[in-house]
């Protein structure tokens, strides 16, 4: 929520540049929505892939039975998507509900 809030923050002034041109607030809603969701997404992949990898080095080194469940990963990666795009969205409604005027003129 923090980084989208700040990436909300630091593009207000584009924000409203787009909406003084036409964008309705359903494009920048969807704009900051998509950003959300590819930023979840690929942390998700990348705890998956350092999460195995870890398992496989532990199983490596030290020869424990190690076993990972599919069903653990589908879990991990919904869990990491769904936080992602839950606390995505307040900021991206927040953008989508700025005024243009005062977000253009927001230094």
């Amino acid at each position: 929520m923090n980084i989208m809030y700040v990436s909300v923050t630091e593009r207000t002034r584009e924000i409203g540049l787009r909406m003084s041109v036409g964008a309705r607030g359903v494009d920048i809603l969807s704009q900051f929505l998509i950003e959300a969701i590819m930023i979840s997404i690929t942390g998700g992949i990348i705890g998956v892939i350092i999460g195995c990898g870890a398992s496989w080095i532990v199983k490596s080194v030290a020869h424990w039975p190690i076993y990972i469940q599919p069903w653990s990963v589908f879990l991990s990666f919904a869990v990491c998507t769904v936080t992602g795009v839950f606390f995505g969205w307040y900021p991206a409604k927040k953008a989508a509900d700025l005024d243009p005027i005062e977000a253009i003129r927001y230094e």
